[in-house]
Order: C-alpha cells, then structure tokens, then sequence
C-alpha cells in the first residue's frame, strides 16, 4: 500500500482530473472505519481497502459496487481461488493488489543435519519430528515457530486450518458451534503440546511479524505462516539464513481440506460513493498487469506485489528473484474457500466463516487459545468455554435453530 501510495503520482500525471487523497491507517483501525462508514452510508471513502472476509459480506448486503472490468484488464489473469473469492453472483465487487495462502518454510541446512526430507506437503507428524531433532534452545533454535497472539486474523487464521485439517469445522450445517467436538481437542492439543516442547518462549504473544523476527534471525528450524515471508525469508538483506530457505505446502492431518488458508486485500467502491468513474480508473489502474510492471520497472521483480495475476507467476524475471513462487502459486490454487472443511459447512471462508458474528466470536476464541499456549488454562477449559462463548453468540444473532 505504501509503495502504491508513492506511485499514485504516476496515475495522476496519466489522469491529470484525478487527485488522489490517501488515507493510511493501522489495520485493525482500517476495518474499524470503513465497516462503520459502510454500514451507516457515511460516503466518507470512494475507494475502501477490503479483506477477502468482508467482500462477500458486503456485496451480499448490496454495500459495494461491481467492479466495471474491460478487456484490457483480463479479469480473466487472476488466479480463480481469489477471484472467486471477490465475486458474487459472477459479478466482480473487489478487486485484489496482493494475495496470499500460507505454506511452510524451513531451514534446509537443519533438515540436511537431522537427515529428514521435508515432503512436498509433509503431515504434521513428520513436522512434529523435524522439530524435535533440530530444537536446540541452548545453540539460539526453537524447532518451530508459529502464531500464538490472540485475534481472529493472528492466531485463529492458522488455528482454524490446523483445525480443518484435522477435520473440525467452526460451525455444523444448523450453525451449532462445533468448537468442543474431537477434531477442535486433537488439533489445539497437538498444537500446544508441540509449542510447549519446541516453540520459543512467549510464544502466546507472538504473531506474524514477531515470528518473522526469529526467522530471520536464524532462530526457527520451521514456521508455518503467510506465504507473503517467504519474499523476506529469502531476501539477504533481511534474513541471515536467505541462503539456506525452502518451502513446502502446508503440513496436512486427517485431510488436506483447508490446510492453507486463503486471503487477498482488495480495493472495492461502497455504494455511497459519488465518484463511481474515477474510483473506477483507479482501482484498474493498481490491480492491473501495467501498475505490476511500473513496480517492476521501478524497484525490481522482488518488490511486486504477488498472489493476484497467472501473468506474474509466468514471468520469468519473477521466477528467477522468487524462488518461492511455484510453491506460493501451488497454495493459493488449492485454498478453496467453498469448500474448505471434512464435514460440510454452511459457511464461506478457510481460516474464517465469513459472517459479520465472526470477527466477535474468532476474537474471543483466540484469546481462550492463547491463554492455553501460554498455560493459564488447560486446552479442555479454554475450548469449552470458546464454546459457551461462541453459543451465545450465534444464538444472540439469530442463528440457533
């Protein structure tokens, strides 16, 4: 955002009656404000940054224009696990600048060590294994890193696909929370069982970037997260370990059904906007293969934005600086948000159900998760009272049959 933010001077030399007045704002402020301005027909944005939870939602609820595509933007070059995402009733209602799956990245000199193969999309025992050999607290390695700080996007985001993969679902077809059922004990078990062994310490406060941290550090054998760290991981003026990064799918359980989740941020127009024609030009002119070259041209193929186009990942300049992207690529074409758990579920969404009761509920969860990480509460507790919690929410909303 920042960086589309230093080349808006580009659009508005090519769109001399167009000013662009930005707006940046801490992403837990970002949703706060525009869902205010949305809900209550504020008209303060004409251009709002979306996640892939709210689009759905929003163009449901006739809160967003579509967005007015031509050939030349070949709505067609985006990758189909995101722009399904963003459509409703095959209409497009955002158009996504970066989007991401998690997979898993890994110290190949510490695998080469133990002598153990990281499998293309490995099960979490062999994952549970690799960290045991390679944990070495006294020599500064934790044999896995992953999220522990509480929120429905921190902790929850890969809690629910561990959760999925071990065949659990938020929420059954009458909507009934399905938080205290075996598949939620087996997975936040193993969790916070492998933590306790091979995490860092205070890992109930870590999140992405504080994880990021580590890894480039050299302090993580392996850390589950957001395919977006690998172009970091692997950037030797960010990591001390650049040289010795690979990359596998996300580890699987009982099923590789919502294994990786699956997100994008997205520029969409609210239905108060007055400005329909200008966002219009805008929104294409940032999602577009051109505005990816402009970055390219100006700050090089490393600094693109990914997870939005087929055309990037064909790029061979691309390629060559990302050697994550086949992996990267192979995630999000597998991430299906329709379908994303063992038992079917009456909801959108892989690490989120999208419905606006979420954000509450994935809240309060996520703070019972961490309070079991950090040994406060016993993962039998915390996962019966998230229940309680969540009950009370879907009834209060209406859900409850």
């Amino acid at each position: 955002m920042i960086e589309m933010q230093k080349l808006g001077k580009h659009f508005e030399a090519a769109n001399p009656t167009i000013k662009l007045k930005w707006v940046t704002l801490e992403e837990g402020t970002l949703r706060q404000r525009v869902t205010t301005d949305i809900a209550t027909k504020g008209g303060q944005f004409d251009i709002m940054t979306i996640g892939l939870y709210e689009a759905p939602i929003w163009s449901k609820k006739g809160w967003l224009k579509p967005i007015a595509t031509d050939a030349a933007y070949d709505v067609d070059d985006l990758l189909p696990a995101i722009r399904s995402g963003l459509s409703h009733e095959g209409k497009l209602y955002a158009a996504p600048f970066y989007g991401e799956s998690s997979m898993l990245m890994y110290r190949k000199d510490l695998a080469d060590k133990a002598g153990i193969t990281i499998a293309e999309q490995p099960t979490w025992a062999q994952v549970k294994a690799f960290a045991a050999k390679a944990h070495d607290p006294k020599g500064g390695v934790y044999g896995m890193c992953l999220r522990g700080k509480p929120g429905w996007g921190d902790n929850m985001a890969f809690l629910t696909t561990l959760v999925n993969t071990h065949g659990g679902q938020w929420f059954d077809m009458q909507w009934k929370p399905q938080i205290d059922t075996q598949p939620w004990k087996d997975a936040i078990g193993f969790y916070v069982d492998l933590m306790k062994q091979y995490g860092p310490p205070g890992a109930s406060a870590n999140s992405f970037n504080e994880n990021l941290a580590l890894f480039n550090e050299g302090k993580c054998a392996m850390w589950v997260d957001a395919t977006i760290a690998a172009s970091f991981i692997s950037d030797p003026k960010q990591s001390k370990v650049a040289d010795k990064v690979a990359f596998a799918q996300a580890p699987v359980a009982v099923t590789p059904k919502g294994a990786n989740w699956l997100w994008s941020w997205n520029l969409a127009i609210p239905a108060s906007s007055t400005k329909d024609a200008a966002a219009q030009t805008f929104i294409k002119w940032a999602t577009s293969k051109d505005y990816i070259n402009l970055v390219a041209k100006e700050h090089g193929w490393g600094a693109v934005p990914t997870g939005t186009r087929k055309s990037t990942y064909a790029n061979a300049d691309f390629q060559k600086v990302a050697k994550f992207a086949a992996a990267e690529k192979k995630a999000i074409d597998s991430a299906n948000p329709n379908d994303s758990t063992l038992p079917k579920s009456p909801y959108v969404g892989v690490q989120y159900a999208a419905i606006p009761e979420f954000q509450a509920i994935g809240v309060a969860v996520g703070q019972q998760m961490s309070a079991a990480l950090a040994g406060k509460v016993t993962v039998d507790q915390a996962l019966k009272t998230a229940q309680t919690m969540a009950e009370r929410e879907m009834k209060k909303a209406g859900y409850a049959k």
